[in-house]
């Protein structure tokens, strides 16, 4: 048998074919960058500052911030410098470990939106035992499962991703280390990595979304059978649906285009990739800030002073 050199050494595309146009490419990524970091920073400040904010959804809605803030620092920054300075080499370690960041975080935005859909449902269906059930040592039971699945799936997902030879070429036609441009570059058979890579999405954001969906379906029914006045739950629940939305999108225009066959450039599927992880950083805080009645009041009061 032939011996074979694997990389261990990368080169990240990243809109490599605007040539000379990608420096302004600087800009608007910085701008996206720069709204992520500051509105997520003062997201968070506003909630753990304010005790009136420290209710259960507005402590899920600070534990978004910060997973929303996290996410653009693992691969922004180098992103920004390659566009002004050509720095595109990563390392096949430093590969592995922004992946799993990168998908880590980005699992919990969804496993978040879970714990939200759990507090409305409580806060509508259960008023009486609302406080009992977000209690921390009984809510505590939802949390650990999910917590413990998402971190065994990447754990899984990156290790399987990091035993593959890599001989082909070394260039990632991608801005971050995503898990499936990464494995289309292995020599060898990748067919478990595309099994348990499917595993992961369906048991990570397409089962959140699953119970997030039937969520609110038994609470938009609870509302209508009961006719209580359900206007202001029901307004965050709103804002839930806008945000998974967007980002359940995001996320399977990014995942269907690295897995089915079409024409679209490489640059376009570069685009959505990217955006399914920075955009949501950037959207999410503007609107809890400005759909959340309370938060928004001390935001602005932040500001003003």
């Amino acid at each position: 048998m032939e011996n074979v050199t694997s990389h261990t050494h990368f080169i990240l595309g990243c809109f490599g074919e605007l040539g000379a146009l990608r420096p302004f490419l600087f800009l608007p990524f910085s701008v996206m960058f720069v709204v992520s970091l500051s509105a997520n920073s003062l997201l968070v400040y506003v909630v753990v500052s304010q005790r009136s904010l420290h209710s259960p959804m507005c402590v899920l809605i600070a534990g978004m911030a910060v997973v929303d803030l996290s996410l653009p620092l693992f691969f922004v920054p180098h992103m920004l410098l390659s566009f002004l300075f050509d720095w595109r080499g990563i390392s096949l370690t430093g590969c592995l470990v922004q992946m799993y960041l990168i998908h880590l975080f980005g699992g919990f935005q969804a496993t978040l939106l879970v714990w939200m859909a759990l507090d409305r449902y409580f806060a509508i269906c259960m008023p009486l035992s609302y406080h009992e059930q977000m209690a921390l040592p009984k809510f505590v039971r939802f949390i650990v499962p999910l917590v413990v699945r998402n971190i065994l799936m990447i754990s899984l997902v990156v290790s399987l991703a990091g035993t593959l030879p890599f001989c082909a070429s070394n260039v990632l036609n991608h801005c971050f280390c995503e898990h499936m441009v990464l494995v289309q570059l292995a020599c060898g058979s990748t067919a478990i990595n595309n099994l348990v890579g499917l595993m992961a999405i369906f048991l990570n954001p397409v089962v959140d979304f699953i119970f997030i969906a039937t969520s609110y379906i038994v609470i938009f029914s609870s509302v209508l059978k009961s006719g209580k006045s359900g206007t202001k739950a029901l307004h965050t629940c709103v804002t839930h649906m806008l945000v998974l939305t967007v980002g359940l999108t995001l996320a399977l225009i990014a995942f269907l285009s690295y897995r089915t066959t079409n024409g679209l450039p490489v640059a376009v599927r570069v685009f959505f990739s990217t955006m399914y992880v920075l955009f949501p950083s950037s959207f999410n805080p503007i609107i809890y800030g400005v759909r959340t009645a309370e938060i928004k009041t001390h935001i602005l009061r932040t500001l003003t002073c």
